[in-house]
């Protein structure tokens, strides 16, 4: 119930309060124990109201209630409130001893855990959905790191002579580094230095890009123009910046064989979400964040294999979401598959 009352709140920006009521004693519960926690479930509901949820967080452990309607106005006003009501109406019920080994805490949600250096949840626990999810996949994720090892390394072997003929003519046609070094969010929002074969010139203005990328999330991005079917992309297609090497290795997606360095480093995975660049975290609204929590970030996936920038942000990160929750094995070899036609074909790289 926690996890989809906050993905609703990340989602309409609507905000709830989780307050957990811990007693203290998680061993086997006694009579007196039992009886204590009874009426601290009995005081925390006379202190909710008609839309409020109160319930076990943890069973015979933990009272936890929802307050669903805070408001958007004065949160700190209305957490003081909450603590008031609820602390008055234990201490009323509990003894002086059970009230002193009573411990509150408040959890607002949405959180807004990307501000600051974290960029994670403050508490992963309170994120039920993605810790179940993570303890059911460690054999699998075992497989899927396999997998990522191989690859790379195969990838890197086959892919040598490639690496050098690119370097080469990188070197010979602009002046500048082969390889064009980023900082990007991983999984839970790890930074790491992003790899790719350099396609620009150096010393470029970013702020055009930047500027782009903040209202393709917004949604009031317009697509441009492109060399396909005439549907366009939801990329700067006419970009100054791009050498004529880095447009050729752009469209048949070779600018991006250095990302097998970052397969074999573990910063990302063969088949995942795209990492994004730390100012493009910052335009994200609140659900976007997910497709950071639930998926190490790759160089391929279910956005490169179904139109890649011919699809809306939105629509992005719903496939990145769907990726995550039907994860397998299966499905990563499907996409592996189904990547080197969509590279052949063009669709929507520019």
């Amino acid at each position: 119930m926690i996890s989809l009352e906050r993905k609703r709140s990340e989602r309409s920006r609507k905000p709830f309060l989780l307050m957990l009521v811990d007693m203290g004693d998680h061993h086997q519960p006694t009579e007196r124990t039992t009886r204590a926690l009874g009426s601290i479930l009995s005081a925390v509901s006379t202190a909710t109201r008609e839309t409020d949820v109160v319930g076990w967080y943890k069973n015979s452990c933990v009272v936890g209630a929802m307050f669903t309607e805070i408001g958007l106005g004065d949160r700190a006003s209305a957490l003081g409130t909450m603590i008031t009501r609820v602390s008055g109406n234990l201490k009323n019920t509990l003894s002086l001893e059970q009230f002193n080994q009573v411990n509150l805490s408040f959890h607002l949600f949405p959180e807004d855990w990307d501000c600051g250096e974290q960029r994670r949840p403050s508490n992963p626990v309170l994120y039920p959905d993605l810790e179940k999810r993570d303890q059911a996949r460690k054999f699998l994720s075992a497989v899927k790191r396999a997998m990522d090892l191989v690859g790379s390394l195969t990838a890197l072997v086959i892919f040598a002579p490639l690496f050098l003929a690119i370097a080469v003519a990188i070197k010979l046609t602009s002046k500048g580094p082969v390889f064009f070094r980023q900082q990007r969010i991983g999984q839970h929002g790890a930074p790491f230095v992003f790899l790719k074969f350099r396609s620009m010139c150096v010393n470029n203005d970013a702020s055009k890009h930047k500027e782009y990328v903040r209202q393709m999330i917004a949604g009031k991005a317009e697509r441009h123009p492109s060399n396909g079917n005439g549907e366009g992309v939801y990329k700067i297609t006419s970009d100054s910046r791009v050498t004529r090497v880095g447009a050729f290795l752009r469209r048949t997606s070779l600018d991006e064989l250095p990302q097998f360095i970052n397969v074999l480093k573990g910063e990302m995975s063969l088949v995942g979400p795209r990492p994004p660049i730390p100012y493009e975290v910052e335009a994200y609204d609140l659900w976007h964040r997910r497709r950071l929590l639930e998926a190490k970030p790759g160089i391929t996936g279910m956005w490169q294999v179904s139109g890649r920038c011919r699809i809306k942000f939105d629509d992005m990160v719903r496939l990145d979401l769907q990726y995550a929750q039907n994860w397998s094995p299966w499905l990563d070899v499907k996409i592996l598959v189904r990547t080197p036609v969509a590279v052949v074909l063009g669709e929507g790289a520019y």
